[in-house]
């Protein structure tokens, strides 16, 4: 992507969470303040690439996962920029008519998005912050497209490390569980910097520092637990996101001593 092609209100030398997320995925759409924030989080998480790759297959399975059992509606919260195997097109091969709403702040996410799905019926991007979780959720958009009263896979894919206040993150978590009713699920994944060191805790958010978000913030086994009280985990429960169901051939072994991301689905009582 030409840095002279960037949206109006794009400033092309501020490096965006998104774009760097396309890069370790192997995609174009980045600039390169971008790529080079990027390469230097590889530096300090050499197996950034494999995990941000994992993440979209926990989420692949997730959706597969949830529409098999019939969820039609899906609410994907930082969607992030457009790749392959997203939410619309696993939900769709099950349930072709299963509406998928898209929500990011990011311009360059929005205008992608939309432009790729102006002629698909059943789903829309919008805009909308995570930060701000009333007003994304009362939207007039998101409330058209998301019936509240049936079943939603809400998912949060990689989004809350970028929140570093706890109570803010827990707040979060707190409206988006509340507007969800009984046989819906929560799909979650955020990341965990295992026993890192603190200087490689200091180096990477030094790296995030300098992008849209801001931050990125660790958290463990135990503070998805927490945002996961009271509703029931399936199996194999809070799992390093490449251990969540893998396939029989996959030799998986979990370690929580080391960085990855962790991911877990929830559904409500």
């Amino acid at each position: 992507m030409a840095e002279e092609q960037a949206p109006q209100g794009v400033d092309p030398t501020i490096p965006s969470v998104a774009r760097m997320y396309d890069y370790y995925l192997g995609g174009k759409d980045n600039f390169a303040s971008d790529r080079a924030a990027a390469e230097k989080f590889i530096e300090i998480v050499p197996g950034i690439r494999m995990m941000a790759q994992a993440n979209r297959v926990f989420l692949r399975r997730a959706v597969t996962e949830l529409a098999g059992q019939g969820i039609r509606q899906f609410l994907d919260i930082g969607s992030g920029l457009p790749t392959q195997e997203n939410v619309h097109q696993v939900a769709h091969r099950i349930i072709p008519d299963a509406r998928v709403t898209y929500v990011d702040n990011d311009p360059i996410v929005l205008a992608h998005g939309r432009a790729l799905l102006s002629d698909n019926p059943y789903t829309i991007v919008v805009p909308g912050d995570m930060r701000e979780p009333k007003a994304l959720l009362d939207s007039p958009e998101i409330r058209a497209s998301i019936d509240f009263d049936e079943p939603v896979a809400l998912i949060l894919l990689a989004m809350l490390h970028f929140v570093p206040d706890d109570a803010v993150a827990d707040q979060i978590v707190a409206s988006v569980r509340e507007v969800l009713p009984s046989g819906s699920h929560l799909v979650i994944s955020h990341a965990f910097a295992g026993r890192s060191s603190e200087e490689a805790h200091a180096r990477a958010d030094r790296v995030y520092r300098s992008t849209t978000a801001g931050s990125i913030t660790s958290r463990g086994p135990a503070e998805l637990a927490a945002y996961l009280e009271g509703l029931e985990v399936l199996t194999p429960g809070i799992v390093p996101v490449e251990a969540w169901r893998p396939e029989p051939e996959e030799d998986v072994t979990i370690d929580f001593t080391l960085p990855s991301i962790l991911g877990a689905v929830a559904r409500v009582p």
